[in-house]
């Protein structure tokens, strides 16, 4: 028998919490978490993480489940996801996964490879030779390995060439072959999928500069220097990497002005935004709303109410 899940999609500051928020009024839904940052404990102002008051209200699960100095992988997502909607269908309720973090999305709803596990002794080693040639050139080697998925990774994208050639140096496999043999999604879930996208595209940057200096007037410096006091969590850790936290860390090391860190962060920012968007446009059967139209909830609400 199909369970339904209702998948609430978009790219960061269109306003998903509050229209996820909104949904829980009026739908008997639970929320669950699907972002990658706001797994971490202590990372609540760089990443926009709801407040203890609306948490208290509307409770996220997933939010808050490890330590910055710790990992998290699509593939624990996946396991977690399905934990709490298992839990949440089992109450008779309707779970409701709200983020941008979509490539749990799509793992979720079309399957993960079983990539191997993560090696600290070799991403260090990646990032040392990065460090001495460049990410570009760690880009042309991979390119080398596994042209599939270096045609689909930037050559400043360090995170995802360092997963790329870690997978390689650790099992001989490319990358790309181990995503050609994804295990297959669970069949028994049924998923509604809502995409929020504001147009023009300069009032979502707009938006995201005002939110990124509402950050850092609320603290977002001060988080960060309690963050870099603890005890093994340096700027190469995964959590540090998230937007916002990696150029504002190199800031605090001396590497550039205030300034400089903000319009970094900036920049980011409106990269990760695109790249959401991209992955927004290629999923397929998709309710697209624009957040900012007076009557974005109640047009979600009436296309939910017909297919629930």
């Amino acid at each position: 028998m199909k369970r339904t899940a209702i998948l609430l999609m978009g790219p960061t500051a269109t306003g998903k919490t509050d229209l996820a928020i909104g949904l829980c009024t009026r739908f008997p839904c639970d929320a669950i978490s699907v972002d990658s940052a706001l797994v971490y404990r202590g990372m609540d102002i760089g990443t926009a993480k709801p407040d203890p008051d609306t948490l208290t209200r509307t409770p996220h699960r997933l939010i808050d489940i490890r330590e910055p100095e710790e990992s998290y992988s699509a593939g624990e997502f996946v396991r977690d996801a399905y934990r709490e909607m298992d839990d949440i269908l089992a109450a008779g309720r309707i779970p409701l996964l709200v983020g941008g973090t979509m490539m749990y999305f799509r793992a979720l709803t079309e399957g993960l490879a079983t990539l191997p596990v993560a090696s600290d002794r070799i991403r260090q080693a990646i990032d040392a030779e990065a460090e001495k040639v460049g990410w570009p050139a760690m880009h042309a080697e991979l390119e080398t390995i596994d042209p599939a998925a270096a045609a689909r990774i930037k050559p400043n994208d360090r995170q995802r060439i360092q997963r790329a050639l870690e997978v390689y140096r650790s099992s001989g496999k490319p990358l790309s072959e181990w995503q050609r043999t994804a295990a297959p999604p669970r069949d028994d879930i049924e998923y509604l999928k809502v995409g929020l996208n504001i147009e023009p595209r300069s009032l979502l940057h707009d938006r995201i500069a005002q939110r990124l200096d509402q950050m850092v007037a609320d603290g977002f410096l001060e988080e960060l220097q309690r963050l870099r006091a603890r005890q093994g969590l340096t700027g190469d850790c995964p959590a540090m990497r998230s937007v916002g936290y990696r150029q504002f860390w190199r800031h605090l090391d001396g590497e550039f002005s205030l300034e400089e860190a903000r319009n970094r962060a900036l920049f980011a920012t409106r990269q990760l935004a695109k790249r959401q968007i991209t992955w927004l446009r290629s999923e397929t059967n998709v309710f697209l709303v624009d957040p900012l139209e007076a009557c974005a909830i109640d047009a979600i609400s009436a296309f939910l109410a017909q297919s629930l």
